[in-house]
Formats: C-alpha cells, structure tokens, sequence
C-alpha cells in the first residue's frame, strides 16, 4: 500500500469517526455557518465539536504550517483531505476571513512574533477577523483611501471610516489599510494595520441590504491607537500586501459558484412545475438547469486543476480574476434558476414555505457578488490586461 493510500484511509477511518452527522448536511443558510471568535453563537452544538476536532488536528488549515497549529499536509495530501470530506458531505468546520484571507499575507509578509500571536489564533477560531479596505470614496479605486495614521512615537492614531466592511460588528480584529505618507502617488504611503475592534474610537454600523440582512457594516475610527508592532510589513509598502491578499480574496468569492444544496435545481423544479415522463415538464427550464449543471462541473474541474498546478501558499495571481467572475456570474445564475424552478413561493417574503423568503432574500443578496471583492468589470480589465495580454 502506497503513503498516499494508508494516508487516504486513515482520512476516511478518522472523518467517518469525527465528523457529526449533523454537520454532513449542506450549507444552506447562514446560522449554517460557523465563524468562531470571542464570543461565538454557535446554532448547532455539533457545530463547535467538529469545529474543535478538526482545529486539534490542525485541519482547519491543512497545509498550514505545523509550528503554527497547522495541518503541515502537502498538496497531495490535501486534496485527498478535501476528497474524503466531499465523499461524506462534511462541511467545513470554520469559516473565517483569517484563514481565507489574512492567514496566507501574515505566513509571507508578517513578522515571526505576528505569525506567533495571530496564527495559532486564527487556526482554533479564538478570533474573528474582518478586513478594512474599501471606503466611501475608495472602492473600485482603492488606492485613494484617505483613513489615515499618524505617527505618534510609540503609536500610531488613525482616523477615518470604512464601508461593506463585512461582519465588523461581529469581529474581533481587523485588518486595515491606512495612508502613512501623502508624499508619492496614491498607491505609495499605504500601509498594512492590524488591530482589535475593541480598541477605544473604533465604532460600526450595520448596513441594511435590499435582501433584509446586514452582513455589511459601516466601520469609524476616531483617534484609535495601534501599537507600532502592529504594523505588518513595510512602512507605506502596505499596497503589495493588498494586491496579494486580494487574490486569496477573489479566490474565496468564487467559491459561490460551488455551492451545495438539499435538493438540487431538478429536484426542486420536478416539484412545482411536474414532469413528463422521465424529464422536467418544462422544456426551457429543463435546458438551462442542464447548462448549469455542465458548468458547473466544468468549473469545478478547473478549479481542482488550477490548485494542482498551483504551489503551496502561492495563491492563483490574476488568474483568481477569472475564478471570482465566473464563480460569482454562476451563483447568481443559481439563484435566478432556483427562483424559476420554485415557482410561485419563489414571490414570497416571509412564508413558512418559503423559508422566511429565503430564496428572494438570497436572489437578491446575491447580485452583491458582482461587486464585492473587485468588481466585474474590474475583473474583466485585470483578466484582460493581466492574462489575456491585450493592450490597455
């Protein structure tokens, strides 16, 4: 029996012991979901043992380094990971912007003492963190923010404001970019902060989205002092950090367009609009499910290829550009197809039928998509400039 096999059974012996049935289910809303932190709300006991079980063993972070709490599994043996836990339909145990986003910054760009307070942190769910970047003269633009710091000797006092800051009312700490220096252009003098959103001056807003939720928060910072050993990397080289942190980001978007259900778009359209024999009596429908369906996989099947040939802890370059657009351009034909095959409970707002009305609620949430995180057009530019090679 070769390594790669013994490794895939134990997987299996261990996932098939651990995992709780009740977190073999799809993630369908987001009480789905869980997000650890100080003060974690968990809906599910379950949700924190499977979350522990796979933290103990570093699987949180499979490829992550192992002096950190990390898994310290090699590509092969994470993708087999990732293999075993589909074949069972366990769900991820953690959600969390640390591991999909700052994490894989801190590991390049972050001093060792960072690496050693945050890490371990971040892989047990012991803190939630939210990211500090778009403005509200700073979005597609990002590169003019204005929140700035102000070197105070053995602190900086930054001051400003953030918008779609998302979950800033949950989290723990943020990860922030500041202007340090007004001096170059407006892509120099950014510089890369971490701090605790309990710091004194820092306040958040929810904002109220089109679907009824408020996972956006407006964040204000008023004379917030940052300890200067909270500055990672460079002083005012805090733009590089971004544009690779950005890439983990865009990465984790795309994944949308992966999303499981209960009941797949045959299964829920064959109960509202019938069938004809052995096929969905609703030829139109029928057809663009079908196309979906074979996007879908197509799409996942690149996925899975492009992590192959990616190297550990490198993230996608801009090539996670056309994974955020694509993924996020199939969610949100997902969600236009689930309010077809749903018929007229799709119309509902706060039915029991329908969930609370989480279908329309989750149609219109995901039209965000196209925005958050880059937008498409921004992609579309990246993608064509960046690897297309076209002229600008």
């Amino acid at each position: 029996m070769s390594d790669m096999e013994q490794f895939r059974q134990e997987t299996r012996a261990w996932l098939e012991e651990n995992c709780p049935a009740a977190m073999r289910t799809p993630v369908t809303t987001d009480a789905d979901q869980f997000w650890g932190g100080r003060n974690p709300n968990p809906t599910h006991p379950d949700q924190v043992v499977w979350m522990e079980r796979m933290a103990a063993r570093g699987w949180t972070t499979p490829t992550w380094p192992a002096e950190y709490g990390g898994g310290g599994l090699d590509k092969e043996e994470a993708k087999i990971l990732r293999q075993e836990m589909g074949r069972i339909g366990a769900r991820r145990p953690l959600e969390s912007f640390g591991i999909d986003m700052l994490g894989p910054a801190l590991m390049k760009y972050g001093s060792e003492a960072q690496k050693q307070e945050h890490l371990p942190k971040i892989i047990k769910g012991e803190v939630r963190w939210c990211q500090g970047y778009s403005e509200p003269g700073a979005g597609s633009d990002l590169a003019s923010l204005q929140t700035r710091a102000d070197d105070q000797g053995d602190h900086y006092l930054v001051n400003g404001s953030k918008i779609w800051t998302s979950y800033a009312d949950k989290a723990d700490w943020i990860f922030c970019l500041v202007r340090t220096d007004n001096s170059g252009t407006k892509h120099e003098g950014i510089s890369f902060l971490l701090f605790d959103m309990a710091s004194p001056g820092v306040t958040t807003k929810p904002i109220k989205l089109i679907s009824g939720s408020s996972p956006f928060c407006e964040t204000f910072f008023d004379d917030v002092e940052v300890p200067k050993g909270n500055l990672m990397g460079e002083l005012g080289k805090g733009w590089e950090i971004a544009k690779y942190l950005l890439t983990h980001e865009r990465e984790m978007i795309s994944g949308f367009g992966m999303m499981r259900a209960k009941k797949t778009l045959g299964e829920t359209a064959s109960e509202n609009w019938g069938r004809a024999g052995e096929r969905l009596d609703n030829a139109p429908l029928r057809h663009s499910i079908a196309r979906f369906d074979l996007d879908t996989l197509a799409f996942a099947c690149t996925m899975e290829r492009v992590r192959d040939e990616s190297n550990a802890g490198q993230g996608l370059g801009a090539a996670s550009s056309i994974f955020k657009y694509y993924g996020t351009e199939l969610n949100k034909r997902r969600n236009e197809l689930l309010v077809s095959a749903s018929g007229d409970v799709a119309l509902e707002w706060d039915s029991e039928a329908s969930r609370g009305g989480a279908i329309s609620r989750d149609w219109l949430r995901s039209k965000g998509n196209s925005i958050e995180g880059g937008t498409s057009e921004v992609q579309l530019n990246i993608i064509s400039k960046r690897v297309l090679g076209l002229p600008s």
